[in-house]
Order: C-alpha cells, then sequence, then structure tokens
C-alpha cells in the first residue's frame, strides 16, 4: 500500500519529539507518532494530501506556538518522503486520526468534570473520540483507551481542523473559550453541536453570535437531559444517550 514517511529532521526550542522520531501515513491508517496534537494532524494532512497528488518528496517547518496553537513553543522541520530514511518507525502506533467508518467522530470539548464523565460513560466502539483541552495538564493522568487527548493552546483555532461530519460537545472552563468554540464551529460546519449552559447563557451566546453574522440555531444548549438531574454523570448519560438516538435516527 502507499505510503508517506514523515521524519523529525531538526528541532528548536520545547518539541514533543525528538530529531529522528518518524512515523509512517496511509491513506486510513498511521503507524508511529511525531508527537500528537495539531503538530501530528498538520503532517498527517499534508502527508495524505501528498498521497492523493502523486508527490514524492517535501520538507516543511512549522512553529509550533504561533503556527500550530500548540504549547509548546519552539519548532519543528519534517522531511516528507515515500522511502522511510529510518528501517521503522518511532515505537508504537498512534490512534487513527480518520474517523473509522463504522464510527463518527466525536470532538469532546473541555477536561473538567463534565468532560470527564462524558468520556467515562461514552461508547469507544460507537464513536472515533478526540478530547481537547488547552493543557496537557487539564487531562487524567491516564486517558481511557480508545480516546485521543489533545492539548492545544488555542482551541478555537484547532476547532477549524474538525471533520466536517464531526459531533461536538462543548464544556470547556471558559464561557469566553465556549463562544470562540460555537464561533469557530459554526463558520467550520458539523454533523451536531452542544454546549453546556444554561438558558441565560445561550440567549447571551445568542446574541452575540448573530451580531457576528452567524446563525446559532444549529447548536444545542442546554446539553443532557434535565429529567436524569444535574450531576456530571447525568449530563454525561444525558448526552450520550441522545448522541447514540440521533445516530440510529440517522441510520
Amino acid at each position: 500500500m502507499s505510503a508517506i514517511y514523515v521524519e523529525i529532521l531538526s528541532v528548536k526550542g520545547s518539541v514533543p519529539r525528538d530529531a529522528g522520531t518518524a512515523m509512517k501515513v496511509e491513506a486510513q491508517d498511521i503507524a508511529g507518532t511525531i508527537g500528537g496534537g495539531a503538530l501530528e494532524w498538520a503532517a498527517i494532512a499534508q502527508a495524505r494530501s501528498m498521497l492523493e497528488s502523486g508527490a514524492d518528496e517535501t520538507t516543511r517547518t512549522l512553529p509550533l506556538g504561533p503556527g500550530l496553537g500548540q504549547c509548546c513553543g519552539g519548532s519543528v522541520t519534517l522531511q516528507f518522503g515515500r522511502a522511510p530514511r529510518q528501517v521503522d518507525v518511532a515505537p508504537g502506533v498512534a490512534p487513527p486520526l480518520r474517523p473509522r467508518p463504522e464510527a463518527p467522530p466525536l470532538w469532546l470539548w473541555g477536561a473538567g468534570h463534565v468532560g470527564r464523565a462524558v468520556v467515562a460513560a461514552c461508547p469507544t466502539a460507537d464513536f472515533d473520540v478526540t478530547w481537547i483541552d488547552s493543557a496537557q495538564d487539564r487531562f487524567p493522568k491516564a486517558i481511557r483507551s480508545g480516546v485521543r487527548g489533545v492539548p492545544v493552546a488555542d482551541m478555537a483555532r484547532f476547532a477549524g481542523h474538525a471533520p466536517l461530519k464531526a459531533h461536538h460537545l462543548v464544556f470547556t472552563y471558559s464561557h469566553e473559550i465556549d463562544l470562540a468554540l460555537c464561533a469557530a464551529l459554526l463558520q467550520r460546519g458539523f454533523a451536531s453541536c452542544g454546549v453546556i449552559g444554561s438558558a441565560t447563557k445561550w440567549a447571551r451566546f445568542g446574541k452575540r453570535l448573530r451580531a457576528a453574522g452567524l446563525d446559532p440555531d444549529s447548536i444545542t444548549c442546554p446539553i443532557g437531559d434535565k429529567s436524569r438531574g444535574k450531576h456530571p454523570r447525568d449530563i454525561a448519560e444525558g448526552c450520550i444517550a441522545a448522541l447514540l438516538s440521533a445516530r440510529e435516527a440517522a441510520a
């Protein structure tokens, strides 16, 4: 099967992996990892673009802070080619960044109490889960199997990388970040989007989004099922139940 090999040629400053780290990118699968996060997303997008166009080789230097919104402040130079410069790619297998055909992408924004409850309640066989927050230390030390944690400094910017068919649940620690995500996702497009909050919060959001020329009517707020209660576990179970119900109806 045709593949592009991505190797870190050189690094400057704070970066997730060292020079010599590599990964193999195919149309549907990935072996190895160059550090995850927005850097890896950008590298995989470049590699798959080369696979589609037939390009053989290129080099890119990516500044992680301003260029990709990651917490690291350094830069990475990547070599893309058809043949590996090393015998093996970096140990380990990165989770596929494309949704599995049978599992629609679910992007969870925020690693607080509700976010953790949703991750615990989510059947990962039914969804391809990406979990995003602004820093690594906001996640639990161990993230359950089948869930990809992605720390990015600018979550709203990262929303522009979301698959158009992704479902989104937004419950960050900041109302301003929640609002910025709503705006970014409305511009990007989505399968569904829900935001934690009250009717009052959403009325304020709606007013500001409309003032920015956006239509917030496709976003659900509040999320969950009021009859279940307000505990994070209750909100999480209500959100997952609604997603599964919508998926069955669409099928």
